[in-house]
């Protein structure tokens, strides 16, 4: 283990003491090695604006995985994952889930599959695609995003994906309520919870939404 991975596997101890979460010792080495991908990749192929490995735990591994304990489902789908957020730090804390990926850049994309590849993670599939043109073969549980601008371009695109008890999941900063006004009719808001991310400055929230 080198000097870095040891300090990330020391930060990641101390950042998930502060969370309800149980991860195996198993799952928190796939994490790590998750963010030394996402540093190796990063210098290349520019996926995040996060340039400090340290802070990639705080700001996208434990930013995504505090999601956890509210996701209701076995099959979910992340659109506009990016380089895999929140979509292959839940994957990997939630081996008995299946996680759809979508983004439409193919640089992304690659990055993803070689995380799945090099972390062996049986329960991702990577799709190249936009969100608007991607016909599933399945209905999701979930569709989780923490990229879109707002609740209403998320319902708008995303409209096709979920099954009839299927929840939408906007992971996002300060809550706004003029957002939820803009949404359809069609669309409602079921719950809004405060996430505590360890060390995170700024206020984060996850938005549950129902089809009607």
């Amino acid at each position: 283990m080198n000097k870095l991975e040891q300090e990330l596997t020391q930060k990641l101890e101390i950042l998930l003491k502060q969370t309800a979460l149980s991860i195996s010792d198993q799952q928190k080495n796939k994490l790590v090695q998750l963010v030394l991908l996402l540093n190796k990749w990063n210098k290349a192929y520019n996926l995040t604006s996060v340039r400090d490995p340290m802070e990639m735990l705080i700001k996208h591994i434990l930013d995504s995985v505090v999601v956890s304990p509210y996701l209701q489902g076995d099959l979910f789908i992340d659109v506009g994952t990016g380089p895999g957020l929140p979509g292959l730090p839940l994957a990997i804390i939630n081996p008995d889930k299946n996680f759809v990926l979508l983004d439409s850049l193919g640089k992304r994309i690659s990055f993803i599959r070689n995380a799945v590849r090099e972390l062996e993670l049986s329960n991702v599939v990577p799709v190249l695609s936009r969100v608007e043109e991607y016909i599933p073969d399945h209905k999701f549980d979930g569709i989780l995003s923490r990229a879109f601008a707002s609740l209403k371009d998320m319902t708008d695109w995303c409209h096709h994906l979920p099954n009839e008890k299927g929840l939408f999941y906007a992971l996002k900063g300060v809550y706004q309520q003029e957002e939820v006004m803009d949404m359809g009719n069609n669309f409602q808001v079921i719950d809004v919870i405060k996430l505590h991310v360890p060390e995170l400055i700024g206020e984060r929230h996850l938005v549950k939404v129902k089809k009607m």
